[in-house]
């Protein structure tokens, strides 16, 4: 499967969290081809600021893989990571993050700050992003819109 089926799957997780209330975000992280872990945004439901979905698939992975690194691993999500999940990222060791829709007012790998480009942090993440753009940021206007009461038109 290539980027784009994987963000494929990350949609279907962040349509999980839109069902549920949660802004619509998904992320999972793949190794040597096979998903290792998943996650979809649940602060609201845990209770728990640090519930976004990238740290939700971190926790599933590492306890699938019985280790808190996760080097080797591609993390897909729906939203560009904000920079506690950037950290988060960068210190289980993933080797690369793809996200789709750009974030402009939380952003942490280049819209507001570019965590993974600096250069005195010990570990360095690639970074692709963009992928099935388009339809990740639908979901989260979408989203937004229905909670406004607003319906967007295409």
């Amino acid at each position: 499967m290539d980027d784009s089926g994987f963000m494929g799957l990350a949609l279907d997780l962040a349509r999980e969290a839109g069902a549920a209330g949660e802004v619509p975000v998904g992320a999972l992280i793949v190794l040597d081809g096979e998903v290792v872990g998943r996650g979809f945004n649940q602060p609201i439901g845990r209770h728990d600021p640090t519930a976004h979905a990238e740290i939700m698939a971190l926790r599933d992975a590492a306890t699938r893989l019985g280790n808190y690194r996760l080097p080797g691993c591609t993390l897909y999500v729906t939203l560009e990571p904000c920079a506690m999940c950037a950290g988060a990222i960068m210190h289980a060791r993933i080797d690369r993050v793809v996200y789709g829709a750009r974030d402009p007012k939380t952003g942490a790998a280049g819209s507001i700050i570019d965590l993974f480009a600096e250069t005195r942090l010990n570990h360095h993440t690639s970074v692709v992003g963009g992928v099935l753009a388009e339809e990740c940021g639908s979901l989260l206007s979408s989203f937004f819109a229905a909670r406004r009461g607003r319906t967007l038109v295409a």
